[in-house]
């Protein structure tokens, strides 16, 4: 079985995604843009700053930044 995704904030994504070298570069309203320099190129993810991120929003922020769930629960 896999281990449920926690209920997180988009500050708390945040600082996660800082831990595995992405950068804040921008924002726009509610939303931060996040960059990591990778040898394959750039990895961009976009993290939505809301009190609490739907599950959906939070599996494909992480299918973006290149983990796997397991990878990001590490971060936890």
């Amino acid at each position: 079985m896999m281990t449920k995704l926690p209920r997180l904030s988009g500050r708390e994504v945040i600082k996660l995604l800082s831990k595995v070298g992405f950068n804040p570069v921008r924002q726009r309203g509610s939303h931060v843009i996040m960059k990591k320099q990778t040898e394959s190129g750039v990895r961009v993810t976009v993290v939505p700053n809301h009190v609490e991120i739907d599950k959906g929003t939070l599996l494909e922020i992480i299918r973006q930044a290149g983990l796997t769930r397991n990878e990001f629960l590490a971060l936890l």
